[in-house]
């Protein structure tokens, strides 16, 4: 075969950039050299893939073709290279975490697995569940752990515990009510994560058709802000993970809203590329952080991935 990897790993990533000379530096090359590879793999395979469109170079439809083949190929020899480079329970994985499991659940699996196998290096990425999703999908994340349902053609998905969401408030007079109809509650003020936080999608989908008229007063990034915020401003609720506010519940510094007909629950997933190749230590990785996920949670849990 004439094509080499090389250029495949060029013109992926010209692909995904459009630009020769950003490449250039990420490889260590000249651009002259990426121009010369891309132009070699088009001569190799007698068609030009990429068209120049203000500066940039955008694939056309022999390329987009192209790329959907080759794409995955590359993703997993980087995988089997890899992992041939090292031994079982020796070498790198970089774990994603949205940002409640990140918080409340992941540092204790990380540091316990790394105490156990002291050759092994656990990097730990943190987003919200669509941020953690996209670095999966790109194969910068090779094993998430995420709280909310995704959309997503190169993600395989599995269920890895069951979680409740909980509606809290500081509010002491409020949460004394037994019970309450959400449509009561619908105009005070929320706090609620931001955009793309599995937590606010999951809670937003099960109100259905009341969504529409939640007065959202303020959206931030981390559970820990949001109780701060909650302490603060009167007359407000969020709804947020059980687990994240099981100290605060426990010494009366938020209280719990039960909400007549609803019962928000969901489930945590560990997600993974579809094209990932799965080394012994992905395997075993996966493995211990779903028995941990099952302890935790109360959950059972299949021992495949």
């Amino acid at each position: 075969m004439r094509i080499t990897l090389r250029q495949l790993e060029l013109f992926i990533e010209v692909a995904k950039v459009g630009h020769l000379t950003q490449v250039a530096k990420q490889f260590g090359l000249s651009q002259s050299a990426v121009s010369m590879a891309l132009k070699e793999l088009e001569s190799i395979l007698g068609c030009k893939l990429f068209e120049r469109v203000q500066k940039k170079l955008v694939l056309n439809e022999k390329g987009r073709a192209f790329f959907t083949e080759v794409e995955p190929l590359v993703y997993r020899l980087k995988d089997i290279e890899s992992e041939f480079m090292s031994q079982e329970n020796k070498g790198q994985l970089v774990v994603g975490a949205s940002t409640t499991i990140a918080d409340y659940v992941m540092p204790s699996i990380v540091c316990e697995y790394m105490e156990r196998y002291p050759e092994v290096k656990l990097q730990l990425k943190i987003g919200n569940t669509a941020e953690i999703t996209k670095k999966v999908e790109e194969g910068i994340v090779d094993i998430g752990f995420i709280e909310g349902e995704i959309e997503s053609t190169l993600c395989q998905r599995a269920p890895i515990g069951d979680d409740e969401l909980v509606v809290v408030t500081a509010d002491k007079e409020l949460a004394s009510k037994k019970e309450h109809y959400i449509d009561t509650l619908l105009e005070k003020r929320w706090i609620l994560r931001e955009e793309g936080s599995g937590t606010k999608s999951e809670f937003i989908r099960q109100l259905g058709k009341f969504a529409a008229e939640l007065n959202i007063y303020l959206e931030l990034r981390h559970t820990e802000a949001i109780k701060n915020v909650l302490k603060e401003v009167p007359d407000s609720l969020s709804c947020v993970s059980r687990i994240t506010v099981k100290k605060e519940l426990e010494t009366g510094e938020l209280f719990e809203l039960k909400i007549k007909g609803f019962d928000f629950q969901r489930e945590f997933f560990l997600i993974h590329h579809k094209n990932k190749y799965q080394s012994e230590l992905f395997k075993k990785f996966g493995l211990f952080a779903r028995s941990k996920f099952a302890q935790l949670l109360g959950a059972k849990y299949d021992q495949s991935l």
